[in-house]
């Protein structure tokens, strides 16, 4: 009997009840302090594998304070390493568990696991990939590093799992890994953070902007108070908040006296923030897929985005936002057609729920299960 006729035979014991064994390597968890969109992602869909009697374990990087080993949600987490050491940790804890689980889950950001260097042929190896680094490593690196990685590590890394079943969550992404030869192709769209509304909300009663996100230099926040600057010269009474942490937020507080930069908030406030505001606004480098702009619109706000992979996927241009060019200048020019035109922008605030009803964790969790069942 091969290898593979043993997987097949644990996927259709699955569907005859018994459970997937499924093992996760991410290098982050829900509760990690640096946690963003591919985490929330992951526990969204793994819990809801969870509840249908899978048996699922997320090995993840410590952090101080954290317990080596918890349960959330009915998901095992065991943690080990740092940012840096957990791939080797993860290598470590698969070789004390090989030939125990039907399913490794490779998920990479930036670096993988390198799962297809160890995994013996018992279990399948399936490539969970958000968004490519590229230029990430520039604004987050220093030269020569991240010339290395932008033009030889990340495309070397990746094409070591072109012929793993691979899913990603948006066609942008999709298209760069297929112009890097994957051919086992997937995409599993992100569901929603939000109850979306029966009708648009009330707004604030003066022109009001949002931004939410990491306050690091690959999203681009300065890119919003730039923009939010030039607006002041034709609106006055024009507010901005910017909701989030990050190692710009003290610089940019003290730079900005006029702007309301509060750090984190909860997900009721952040939720309110977003509902009142006449607009969110979206830079960036690239995004896997704009989580913030769905569940923004799930909240009757219309986004101003820059037109980059990920962005440009969560975005229907005119239709429940804007696409601009990389820069504030045209983040501004966005932003004022939403501010300036009434009409416009509640059509898009209608738009933007009609929009967000397309997305649900359920669904999306479903169709994960379906390609682990069937690749």
């Amino acid at each position: 009997m091969t290898t593979k006729t043993i997987y097949y035979l644990s996927i259709n014991q699955a569907r005859r009840g018994f459970d997937i064994k499924i093992l996760i390597f991410n290098w982050r968890d829900i509760r990690n302090p640096a946690a963003g969109g591919a985490e929330v992602y992951t526990h969204q869909i793994m819990k809801r594998l969870r509840s249908k009697g899978h048996d699922i374990t997320l090995f993840t990087s410590a952090f101080p304070g954290c317990s080596a080993r918890e349960e959330i949600d009915g998901l095992k987490i065991v943690r080990g390493g740092n940012k840096y050491t957990v791939y080797l940790e993860a290598r470590l804890f698969y070789k004390g568990t090989r030939g125990t689980y039907d399913v490794v889950v490779d998920e990479i950001n930036t670096i993988p696991f390198m799962t297809t260097r160890y995994v013996n042929g018992r279990e399948k190896i399936v490539a969970l990939i958000h968004q490519l680094a590229r230029e990430f490593w520039y604004y987050e690196l220093s030269y020569p590093v991240a010339w290395v990685g932008a033009n030889c590590l990340e495309e070397r890394w990746l094409k070591k799992y072109k012929n793993v079943t691979t899913i990603t969550v948006s066609d942008s992404t999709k298209r760069e890994l297929i112009d890097l030869g994957f051919n086992d192709l997937h995409v599993v769209p992100n569901g929603l953070n939000a109850q979306t509304l029966d009708a648009p909300p009330e707004k604030t009663r003066t022109p009001s902007i949002c931004f939410v996100g990491r306050m690091k230099k690959a999203k681009k926040p300065e890119d919003v108070i730039e923009a939010y600057h030039l607006l002041k010269k034709k609106w006055p009474e024009l507010a901005l908040t910017m909701a989030g942490d990050g190692y710009l937020r003290k610089d940019m507080m003290s730079e900005n006296p006029d702007i309301d930069i509060p750090g984190y908030l909860d997900k009721e406030s952040k939720d309110a923030l977003v509902k009142r505001s006449w607009a969110i606004a979206v830079p960036g480098v690239r995004e896997g897929w704009g989580q913030v702009i769905t569940d923004a619109n799930a909240l009757g706000t219309p986004a101003v985005g820059y037109d980059v992979p990920g962005l440009r996927d969560s975005i229907q241009n005119g239709y429940n936002g804007l696409l601009v060019d990389p820069n504030p200048r045209s983040m501004a020019e966005g932003l004022d057609k939403i501010l300036s035109q009434e009409a416009t922008r509640s059509l898009m605030s209608r738009n933007a729920l009609e929009w967000s009803r397309k997305f649900n964790w359920d669904k999306s969790a479903a169709l994960f299960e379906e390609i682990l069942e069937h690749s």
